[in-house]
């Protein structure tokens, strides 16, 4: 690694004042760095805080030697693992429900006739039923006089303390009780890891004979107080039959439930956090969610 970066700096505080450097030097990890990439590299290695503008000037990137660790931009500000799949129009999530439209209720092109030049803009619509993409489901989903996603606390979607159990779609398509004893899952988000919805999501295979959890293993899980089960499958129930012991289990002990996860592999097996946050509506048990992890800093 021989890239570094030369560059000048200013820096302005908001409750006042501001420090400049001149030819500073950084290492760098490729062959380039964006300058808010560098400002935020420059500002979170001073310890920096009430940081306002910040300019960087003069930039050049030399080869020359690294002094110390090389700064990796991408691993020190990475905190966050998506873990949900894109939607999109025309996304089938579950084979016989409607796919979602997605389109302009108001075009750019449209709206040049209410605005100035300059300042058009779009307004998208959307239709779609709320099992679409990765969703999280609450009591009212299962039960008629459950928590709807209004009812359910802020809390209970966000920052929670995560675990993830690897069952291995190869190995068995049933999540049993034996696969999750053993782990630290009380109060905790509890992922089950099959390699499914990364392998085949968006196939005809996705929908047919995927992995589950057998109702034994939810009733242990509720028996533990875990606070949310996910899974990275068409369902968290076996669809082969008719009923779905897990999701009645679950949602019957205030539980959620996440479903059509993905990248649970670039998650570690513990000490990280998961959230799962949908807008909150009334009469609705469930919802897409834009569903995450959040890493503790590589670089710090």
């Amino acid at each position: 690694m021989t890239k570094r970066v030369k560059f000048d700096f200013e820096i302005y505080f908001t409750n006042g004042g501001g420090i400049k450097g001149e030819d500073f030097r950084l290492d760098i990890a490729g062959d380039d760095i964006a300058d808010r990439e560098l400002a935020d590299y420059l500002v979170q290695d001073m310890r920096l805080l009430m940081v306002g503008e910040t300019k960087i000037l003069n930039k050049e990137i030399i080869s020359e030697p690294h002094k110390r660790k090389p700064f990796n931009a991408d691993k020190a500000m990475s905190l966050f693992v998506d873990l949900s799949h894109t939607i999109e129009h025309g996304l089938v999530t579950y084979k016989g429900l409607p796919a979602p439209i997605v389109c302009d209720y108001l075009s750019r092109e449209d709206s040049k006739k209410f605005y100035d030049e300059g300042a058009q803009f779009q307004i998208g619509k959307i239709e779609m039923v709320t099992n679409t993409g990765t969703y999280i489901d609450c009591p009212f989903h299962r039960f008629e006089h459950g928590k709807d996603l209004s009812e359910v606390a802020l809390e209970a979607f966000a920052d929670l303390p995560a675990v993830v159990i690897r069952v291995p779609y190869t190995q068995t398509l049933a999540v049993t009780v034996d696969h999750v004893k053993n782990y630290e899952i009380r109060n905790r988000a509890v992922l089950i890891h099959t390699g499914w919805g990364d392998a085949h999501w968006n196939t005809e295979k996705y929908y047919e004979n995927h992995p589950f959890v057998t109702k034994e293993a939810a009733e242990y899980l509720r028996d533990c107080n875990v606070k949310l089960v996910g899974i990275d499958s068409h369902n968290i129930d076996d669809t082969r039959g008719k009923s779905r012991p897990v999701h009645t289990t679950l949602l019957g002990a205030e539980i959620l439930i996440v479903e059509h996860l993905c990248n649970l592999s670039l998650l570690p097996d513990d000490d990280f956090t998961f959230s799962a946050v949908p807008p909150k509506f009334k009469g609705v048990g469930t919802f897409p969610v834009r569903a995450m992890a959040k890493l503790k800093a590589i670089n710090q």
